[in-house]
């Protein structure tokens, strides 16, 4: 069984407004993700947050609701003079990922924590910058590099719930054996740098 092999179930965006040009970009990816995954954009929410600390409540609301299969949370959290934003992340990281495991509900975390605002840039694929290789024939080329994370958000909340999908339908037929691959196989991380 793989991932998502029917139309993607409703699902919930919970948005933070605060750095806002960011979680635009982020945003935007994880609905273009949802639609070109064959998902309806009315069965697709969006509900928008102050800040990233207010998006715990509200994930947990939609994911109480009944509503929504699964959540995306997306905001951006950029490192200050103090120790302000370690707090904050570590908070949110911390309450959705209760909140996922207590309702079931899959929580994708697109929360950005950066030490600065060009990282969040590169992060929500605002700051693609080109990246040099050699050719064979020994010529430099460019390419562009860079990453949505709201895209990967999207990505793997679509992926758990299919998951979540091939264990339900492996115990209600009581069958032990399930074999189930992920739709896009995670980033290794080689595109991200600095």
């Amino acid at each position: 069984m793989t991932g998502q092999a029917q139309k993607p179930p409703p699902v919930a965006i919970v948005v933070s407004r605060y750095n806002a040009q960011i979680t635009d970009a982020l945003l935007s990816g994880a609905r273009d993700t949802y639609t070109q995954a064959g998902g309806d954009e009315a069965s697709l929410a969006i509900i928008e947050a102050p800040g990233a600390f207010e998006l715990p409540v509200l994930a947990a609301k939609a994911a109480r609701s009944g509503l929504y299969r699964g959540i995306v949370a997306l905001g951006c959290i950029i490192r200050g003079q103090t120790q302000h934003d370690r707090y904050i992340a570590t908070a949110v990281a911390s309450a959705l990922s209760h909140i996922s495991v207590e309702t079931g509900v899959p929580v994708a975390f697109g929360v950005l924590t950066t030490n600065n605002v060009e990282q969040a840039k590169f992060r929500a694929g605002l700051g693609m910058r080109p990246k040099a290789f050699l050719t064979e024939a020994g010529e430099e080329r460019y390419v562009q590099v860079g990453s949505n994370k709201g895209i990967e958000a999207m990505q793997a909340v679509l992926d758990t719930i299919a998951g979540i999908d091939a264990i339900d339908k492996a115990a209600q037929a009581r069958t032990p054996g399930v074999s189930f691959h992920l739709s896009v196989q995670p980033d290794d991380k080689s595109q991200e740098e600095g």
